[in-house]
């Protein structure tokens, strides 16, 4: 499709574009972005499967369940628009790994990741009857998304890293992201500014390895800091962190009252051996270290992690230290995944390779820790005060239900009292006393409002 002229739409509505996102927060963040940008175009917002013109998927490829569901969606959307004039845009990962297969197909046009910001702009020059270029002819902008009024969520989330220098032994990421850039910290700092303004509670920084953002001579910690001092009641919440770069001033940072207490830090392994043969950059002994003094330094404390099992040559004893590794720290929840098989990395051409059935047994099993490890974590909840940002507000019979995220990222519901209008009760803050958990393998924290201010205000 790059290089045509196409025939903009001929209806008389409001131009109209759904969205559908796989894979990471990033990706949330960017499919965020990208849709404020074609609202402030003009455009409305629908979700996907309505009738649209244009569809974006932001796809994912970090695993072989993530190829197919992204094939999958693709195939749907594809279907749903034979026939009609619907511009169908394919961006992500999975479009930077297939680049070539997709263009073949002139219903597509493929837009990689450092090109996604210009999406809007691209789709509106094609409706406009102007010729679209490839988009690798483009000047690279990967952080030049716009900060508006929300339109999925009411999280904010900001963009302020983008691609990765580790090379670990099993990732495509760096591949199909690039190497390692940071966002200038004064851009950060006036997107988590305007993301207040617009009336944002919670600002969450996204990036592939946002620990090792740098701008000059500053620092993570450094960026935290200067998004800390922005005024306005909100909370700063952290993406996925790798463990090596935590040290003893961002411990000492998720004190601040703004924090969240709640990190997702990657372990992947319990295996000393098999860290090592990831390429990790830590060793077991230190996650558990860093683990314990988290805990032990922040008030309930939400710790989350990611664990790959069946690496090649992953022992009955490399399993073992996992299992033993997830039982003895108190996980709030535990993301398992079967390793999957990535073309061109270093794993995909080792000995040793792990049956499918072992790989799919050793992940039963961790997720049957993980869920024991999550109402664990959630019963030492009962009682506390949790200052919960709501998302979803319900009513029947005459009661309003709002549920929302606590600060450590743990679901609660709660009747709300007094003025229950809408507007009153969705993306606030409210300070509620936990009374119970509710059953099932997600268990939300059923709590009672207290009416005293929540802790940022």
């Amino acid at each position: 499709m790059r290089g045509t002229v196409l025939t903009p739409s001929a209806a008389n509505h409001s131009k109209r574009a759904a969205f559908k996102t796989l894979g990471c927060k990033l990706n949330q963040a960017e499919t965020e972005s990208i849709a404020a940008g074609f609202r402030a175009l003009g455009w409305d917002i629908v979700d996907i499967g309505h009738p649209a013109d244009a569809v974006i998927i932001n796809s994912c490829t970090v695993t072989n369940t993530a190829d197919r569901k992204s094939r999958q969606a693709l195939n749907r959307v594809l279907r749903a628009a034979h026939g009609n004039q619907t511009l169908i845009v394919v961006a992500g990962c999975y479009a930077d790994a297939y680049r070539e297969l997709l263009k073949a197909d002139d219903r597509l046009y493929v837009v990689g990741n450092r090109h996604k910001s210009r999406i809007p702009w691209l789709v509106e020059a094609h409706f406009k009857g102007e010729k679209i270029l490839c988009d690798q002819n483009l000047d690279e902008k990967p952080f030049d998304y716009p900060t508006v009024k929300k339109v999925f969520r009411t999280r904010a989330m900001v963009k302020v890293q983008d691609g990765c220098d580790n090379r670990c032994a099993y990732c495509v990421i760096p591949f199909v992201r690039g190497r390692a850039i940071s966002r200038l910290l004064p851009h950060i700092v006036q997107s988590v500014e305007n993301a207040v303004a617009a009336g944002s509670r919670e600002i969450v920084l996204t990036g592939v390895n946002i620990s090792r953002w740098q701008d000059g001579t500053k620092y993570f910690v450094d960026m935290l800091e200067a998004c800390l001092k922005v005024d306005g009641a909100f909370r700063l919440r952290l993406g996925s962190i790798e463990p090596e770069r935590i040290d003893n001033s961002l411990i000492l940072l998720m004190k601040h009252p703004k924090m969240t207490p709640h990190l997702h830090l990657c372990l992947q392994s319990g295996s000393e051996t098999v860290l090592r043969s990831m390429k990790r950059r830590y060793t077991a002994s230190q996650y558990v270290e860093i683990a314990k003094r988290l805990g032990q330094s922040v008030q309930g404390f939400n710790l989350t992690t990611d664990v790959i099992v069946g690496f090649p040559g992953e022992t009955d004893e490399d399993f073992a230290d996992t299992v033993t590794l997830c039982r003895n720290l108190q996980f709030g929840h535990i993301h398992t995944f079967p390793y999957s098989r990535r073309h061109g990395t270093l794993a995909d051409r080792m000995d040793h390779q792990v049956s499918l059935q072992i790989k799919r047994e050793r992940a039963e099993y961790i997720r049957s820790i993980s869920k024991t490890k999550k109402r664990q974590f959630r019963e030492t909840l009962i009682d506390s005060l949790q200052e919960v940002l709501v998302e979803k507000v319900e009513y029947a019979d005459g009661v309003c239900i709002a549920r929302g995220l606590a600060a450590n990222y743990v679901p609660v519901r709660f009747k709300v009292s007094g003025n229950s209008a809408f507007d009153m009760v969705y993306n606030r803050m409210f300070r509620v006393r936990i009374a119970a958990i509710d059953t099932g393998d997600n268990p939300e924290l059923i709590g009672e409002e207290t009416h005293a201010p929540p802790f940022t205000e």
